[in-house]
């Protein structure tokens, strides 16, 4: 699907066709087995995520909670990654990939991650989150770390 320049692709099982006609996505399967109604279910809420998408970007909203210590949250782009420094008072610093086609900014302790696919922008997030997991010790009371706090039309926290 493409608007105004921005194109969103995704292949789609051969088993279910689809066709454009009169304005209107018609979905079609030769065999309706259980199979291909539950196919037929996910390719329509793929299509509806993508047709929303280019209509508006889905946003991630990430909050940096630093107890312990004061963590250094910053975007390189030229290597399309966050860098974390001194989290819990680490002198390596911890990395998280940012996809293609993703925007992050930060806005003091909060980061939004935007992109018009919403499983990029889930798993760029997704990303952020995962790399100040904390192994190893409490998390009553090492609570340091990035939390996702607000989803495409969710509020979690």
């Amino acid at each position: 699907m493409e608007k105004d320049g921005k194109a969103i692709e995704r292949k789609i099982s051969r088993l279910i066709e689809i066709k454009a006609e009169n304005g209107k996505i018609i979905l079609h399967a030769d065999n309706a087995t259980r199979r291909e109604k539950k196919q037929l279910g996910t390719i329509k809420a793929h299509l509806m995520n993508m047709i929303k998408g280019l209509q508006e970007p889905f946003v991630y909203k990430l909050q940096i909670c630093s107890v312990h210590f004061p963590m250094n949250v910053t975007v390189d782009e030229s290597a399309r990654e966050v860098v974390i420094k001194n989290f819990l008072g680490e002198v390596k610093e911890r990395r998280a990939k940012i996809l293609e086609g993703v925007d992050v900014s930060i806005n003091n302790d909060i980061i939004e991650v935007s992109s018009h696919d919403i499983e990029k922008a889930g798993q760029t997030a997704a990303n952020i989150e995962q790399a100040t997991r904390i192994t190893n010790r409490d998390r009553r009371i090492f609570q340091d770390g990035i939390y996702i706090i607000e989803k495409p039309k969710k509020k979690i926290l």
